[in-house]
Formats: C-alpha cells, sequence, structure tokens
C-alpha cells in the first residue's frame, strides 16, 4: 500500500501519541491513515482487538469493505441493525463472547448508536479509529467515546470538520481529555497544490423569481434544468431540501423526461423512499454499486439525495454539486468534499453552483463562500462551534 506523504506524516502521528485528533480535509485519503496503522499493529502484536467507529451503517460497511481490501488475516464483527455479509449482533453478551472466542486479530465495525453496545460488552479494546469524528461530540454518542478514549489502549479522532463547544455543558473535540490534541493537520492548499484534490469553484446563479405558488414545482424544474445547462457536466450530485422536494419533482414536473432528453440518467436516495435508479426501486448495496460504477464510468448522470450522500460516502467521478437546500458548515464542507476528488485528467475542478430566487440560497451561499474562504484559501479547517 503506497501511502501519500501527508498520510505518512499522520501514520507517524500516529505511532508517538496513544491519542489524538488527525484532521484531513475530505477527499484527502484518512482511511487509508486506518488502514495502514491497524496492519501495522497486527503485524506487530496477535490478537489485537480495534474498532472502527462510523456516523452510519452504511458507513461502516463501506469502511469495512476498504479494510477489508488491504486486511486479509482477520476476523470481522459489525455491531449494529443493519444487513451486511459478515457476523454481526447488538447484543453485549455476544459481543463478549465472540471476541473471547475468536483467535487472532479482530475489527469490530459499529457506528456511534450502537458504539454503547460495545461499551456495555466489557471486551478490552486495543484501538479504536473514530470516522467523521465531529460526530462524536453530541449527547446521545459522548458518554461511549469518553469511556473508550479513557479505557482504550490507543484511541484517534478523524474529521475534516471538528466540532467545538465554548459552553462546559456541551461536549466539544476542544476537549483535550477525551479527544486529546491535534496531533496532524493537512490544509487543504498543501492537498490541491500536490495535486490529490481539486480546488472548487464556486457559481451563484441569481434567478429571476415568479410569484405564482400554483407552479412551484415547475419552477424549481427550470432553475435546476436552467443550472445544469449552464455547465454542462456530466455527473451530478443534488442537495434537495426535502424528501418531498425529490419526490415532486420526479412525479410532478418533466424533470425526468427533461433529463432523458438531455441524455441524464437519474437516481435519489432518502430514508422515506429508499434507493431509485430511473424509475426503479432497487436495494441499497445495487444502488451505491450502480453508483459507483456510474462514476467510474461515462455515463451522464444526476443523482439526489436530502442527507444520506453527504457524509463519507465515497463516490467516484461527481464533478458538481447543486445545493437546493441550506445547511451547517460541517454539511456544506463534507458536501464539496464529494466533487473534489480527482479523475478524468480534464477536470480541474469541483464546481459548486448555488441558485439563488428571491430569498431562497442567500444564506447558502454565504456559508459555501465561507466554507472554501476558510478551508481553500486560509488552509484551515471548517470548524463548527457549539455556543449554548
Amino acid at each position: 500500500m503506497q501511502l501519500r506523504p501527508h498520510q505518512i506524516d499522520a501514520t507517524k502521528a500516529m505511532f508517538q501519541h496513544a491519542k489524538g485528533q488527525i484532521i484531513v480535509p475530505t477527499g484527502g485519503g484518512k482511511t487509508m491513515c486506518m488502514i495502514d496503522d491497524a496492519e501495522q499493529r497486527f503485524r506487530s502484536t496477535i490478537g489485537d482487538t480495534i474498532v472502527v467507529v462510523a456516523p452510519r451503517i452504511l458507513l461502516a460497511d463501506q469502511l469495512s469493505s476498504e479494510f477489508l481490501e488491504h486486511i486479509t488475516d482477520v476476523s470481522v464483527l459489525q455491531v449494529h441493525s443493519g444487513k451486511t455479509h459478515h457476523d454481526s449482533t447488538t447484543n453485549p453478551e455476544t459481543i463478549k463472547w465472540w471476541v473471547d472466542n475468536t483467535s487472532g486479530n479482530k475489527l469490530i465495525f459499529t457506528t456511534y448508536h450502537s458504539l454503547h453496545r460495545v461499551q456495555e460488552s466489557d471486551i478490552t479494546v486495543d484501538t479504536i479509529y473514530f470516522d467523521e469524528a465531529h460526530n462524536s461530540v453530541q449527547k446521545n454518542f459522548i458518554e461511549p467515546v469518553e469511556h473508550f478514549s479513557m479505557y482504550a489502549e490507543r484511541c484517534y479522532f478523524f474529521t475534516a470538520t471538528p466540532k467545538h463547544s465554548l459552553t462546559p455543558m456541551k461536549a466539544g473535540m476542544n476537549d483535550e481529555d477525551i479527544f486529546g490534541q491535534v496531533i496532524c493537520n493537512v490544509p487543504a492548499p498543501k492537498l490541491v497544490e500536490e495535486g490529490y484534490i481539486l480546488p472548487p469553484k464556486v457559481v451563484v446563479k441569481k434567478i429571476d423569481v415568479i410569484d405564482d405558488s400554483r407552479f412551484k414545482y415547475e419552477h424549481e424544474c427550470e432553475h435546476v434544468l436552467s443550472t445544469i445547462d449552464d455547465h454542462n457536466t456530466d455527473k451530478i450530485l443534488i442537495c434537495a431540501k426535502s424528501t418531498k422536494q425529490i419526490t415532486q419533482l420526479v412525479s410532478l414536473t418533466d424533470f425526468v423526461d427533461q433529463l432523458s432528453t438531455r441524455g441524464y440518467s437519474y437516481m435519489y436516495i432518502t430514508s422515506k423512499t429508499g434507493a431509485i435508479i430511473n424509475g426503479k426501486k432497487v436495494s441499497r448495496e445495487e444502488f451505491f454499486n450502480v453508483l459507483n460504477a456510474w462514476g467510474k464510468g461515462d455515463e451522464r448522470f444526476v443523482v439526489l439525495h436530502h442527507s444520506i450522500l453527504s457524509e463519507g460516502i465515497n463516490v467516484k467521478g461527481l464533478e458538481t454539486v447543486l445545493f437546493l437546500r441550506n445547511m451547517d458548515y460541517i454539511g456544506i464542507s463534507q458536501t464539496i468534499g464529494r466533487v473534489i476528488r480527482t479523475g478524468k485528467e480534464e477536470k480541474t475542478y469541483g464546481l459548486i453552483c448555488v441558485p439563488v430566487y428571491g430569498k431562497v440560497g442567500i444564506s447558502t451561499a454565504k456559508k459555501v463562500e465561507a466554507v472554501v474562504n476558510t478551508v481553500f484559501e486560509k488552509g484551515e479547517p471548517a470548524i463548527s462551534v457549539v455556543k449554548k
């Protein structure tokens, strides 16, 4: 496994510190830092138990697949309520039994929602990686996070978007007792300069308002298609403000026909509708397999979502993101990260489009520009602060 210079810096920092934060911009390959560290650990110590924590079941499964591409001599347990090809449970006694009766090195993949189950199992954890670690400060999650910070032999928090707190009433990653110090901070401009990620290009498109609520979705359809036509990119991510907006666009307007006329396939995924590809309901596994295949290939497509694709999902080839909804700084930064990954040689930037009509989009545009200025011009992480 060939690591990039900044990934080598991160793994060296992990070797030197038993606890700490690794700040890597989205698209910077933080997962490979975890995998390399785990590989080194398993080579040097037989019988270790390593836990990997993800914000969602989908991400836990994705991380499992990525780890197992590089680490083969290991037993795997998934601790969450989702379907998986591996041993799976949320029962603390079963977790304890599995660890005690499984020889050799062990990997446990879990979510922040299910981490307390691992805590309740009372197993010994040698190393724990918190992916998208800004999630760890949530009120429902902080107790097991604090437990493993104290009792795991080694503990690392990975994020592109740290979340700090200015009040002792709420947890923040600036609490070094729990989260340790920042042991590695990789600035985005460095990764752009070295060719590992692309710079974002922000386009704020001002659109005339037609004040007629009877045709609300027709107007939104026109706004989206107009923005797509302006840039003629092949692989587009649309961040919708709700599941309803997606379903209304698809069912109450000629959006799908217009996309087809332009040579685009379409797909969308939400917690309410499930996964849909060109009008057909599919499993989540098939959805992401097709999404990645289309991303790597020549297919022109539009993928719509409300929040599922914002964080952590690795999707190849996305070129443009359209913001139809407001987000916090973390969500915006994570979403921008979806389209700044390198791909085709002719791709020289990730395109960020914000349609603005009336009061819609103004706040989003300001936040997007602030994030890009902070992360890609100043080279600082997009820190979100809890004030009260």
